[in-house]
């Protein structure tokens, strides 16, 4: 496990793309919305600073895009013909999930802390246990997303998982609110049941709200649980291939 790991992770930081489009790109656009706002302190009538705001909804975005990743990986490895050669390996199915899930979260902290870097350059001051307590709801919102790229990794060729998971990307994105507020109404309603949302709001923890309510941790967890089983299912499914 700990040999296959280091591949993964030496793997993964070589690949530009990954920096371009889950690092660079949030970035360029964090400082494109929010710098010329970064003066706006109520922004969209939310309560929040324009510069809080978009740092949050960007880095819920950019981490998105980084563990969703994962199935891009994993597709080019079924193309290639090593999920094969990996289980002709003493590597079990559990160490391969766990490492996957590892790398995808090493990669998460890379996007947060950059972010949060950015952040702090357009004037955002939080305690350090505000910062502790948005990061620590971010990691656990981004458990189904880390199952949504093991998934469709297991399910999608590397033609179509490219646009696959750039448009899961983009719809999740505004449906959760990263762009703007979802407040009210039936966009609200439509947006409360998708993990994107609770995501956002894990990382609005910080303006004084009291965190996920007892409907979004049960939401998150079923999104979770299900995603899980399915990456699982797709898995086996392709284990039982000759």
């Amino acid at each position: 496990m700990i040999t296959f790991a280091r591949y993964e992770i030496v793997r993964t930081l070589r690949n530009r793309r990954f920096f371009i489009f889950s690092v660079g790109f949030p970035v360029v656009l964090y400082f494109t919305i929010a710098g010329p706002n970064r003066n706006e302190h109520n922004f969209a009538n939310s309560g929040l600073p324009a510069a809080l705001y978009y740092m949050v909804g960007l880095t819920a975005f950019g981490t998105m895009n980084t563990v969703l990743s994962t199935g891009t990986r994993i597709a080019g490895e079924r193309s290639a013909g090593w999920n094969r050669q990996l289980r002709l390996t003493p590597l079990s199915t559990r160490n391969y999930f766990r490492t996957k899930v590892a790398v995808a979260y090493l990669m998460a902290c890379i996007t947060i802390a950059v972010l949060y870097a950015s952040g702090i350059s357009l004037g955002v001051s939080l305690a350090a246990g505000e910062w502790a307590r948005m990061t620590g709801l971010i990691l656990v919102g981004l458990i189904p997303f880390v199952a949504l790229g093991v998934l469709m990794g297991h399910l999608l060729t590397t033609d179509s998982i490219g646009p696959a998971m750039g448009g899961t990307t983009a719809l999740l994105s505004l449906l959760g609110g990263v762009w703007f507020p979802v407040n009210s109404g039936t966009f609200h309603d439509i947006a409360e049941a998708l993990p994107s949302f609770w995501l956002v709001q894990a990382s609005h923890v910080s303006i004084g709200g009291g965190g996920w309510s007892a409907r979004g941790w049960i939401i998150m967890a079923a999104w979770a649980v299900g995603l899980a089983a399915a990456a699982g299912w797709a898995y086996r499914r392709d284990t039982q291939r000759v």
